[in-house]
């Protein structure tokens, strides 16, 4: 099993977004913990160890550690932005 570790910037991206949408939101970031590869996820370019998983309009933006099993929650934002606030 997974651990998981958020980004500071997390939190502020979690404030902006409905509360509906951060339930589901929450959701997914719970079942990662079992699977941090599931079928919607998809790996990005250019970065290493860094995905991204669907939810809705939003996209969670982690990075993996096999070796320490973590994961590292880094940026929650919607679809339209998400990739230009990737300063990690």
């Amino acid at each position: 099993m997974y651990k998981i570790e958020y980004h500071k910037q997390v939190f502020k991206d979690l404030d902006k977004i409905p509360n509906d949408i951060v339930e589901k939101i929450a959701k997914v970031i719970k079942e990662l913990l079992d699977n941090p590869f599931p079928w919607r996820h998809k790996k990005l370019s250019g970065k290493l160890n860094t995905y991204r998983v669907r939810v809705g309009e939003y996209r969670i933006i982690y990075i993996i550690s096999q070796q320490e099993n973590k994961i590292r929650i880094m940026r929650v934002r919607h679809r339209k932005d998400i990739y230009r606030h990737m300063d990690f």
